[in-house]
């Protein structure tokens, strides 16, 4: 328990440096983009670290197929796959601003996904 307590404080003393530094985190997130692909690239969807889908893009292929439930699910796939890319790479920059600030880890940040 005091073990917690003391990294409490020490968070505490340090506020106005985290406060900045995920000012500059949540920048860097709105910057960071991913896509995913589904059926060899018939469907491509591109999201950003805000979780947000930026485009989607079908290729003639997969619109000639005439195929309402494959096309649903190509672009099920293509959203999930950058969505799971992007979560990782919002995930690695948050460590890497925990980890340069010495805060504990696993440590959560209230206002960053």
């Amino acid at each position: 328990m005091f073990k917690e307590l003391g990294q409490m404080m020490g968070v505490m003393k340090n506020l106005p440096k985290i406060r900045e530094e995920m000012e500059k985190l949540q920048a860097k997130i709105a910057q960071i983009q991913s896509e995913g692909d589904a059926g060899g690239g018939m469907v491509k969807v591109r999201v950003n670290g805000h979780m947000e889908v930026l485009g989607c893009t079908i290729s003639e292929e997969a619109w000639k197929a005439n195929d309402k439930e494959f096309l649903e699910d190509l672009i099920a796939g293509a959203a999930n796959q950058a969505l799971k890319k992007v979560r990782q790479m919002v995930a690695d920059e948050t460590s890497k601003m925990a980890t340069g600030l010495g805060l504990p880890p696993g440590l959560n940040l209230p206002g960053v996904s």
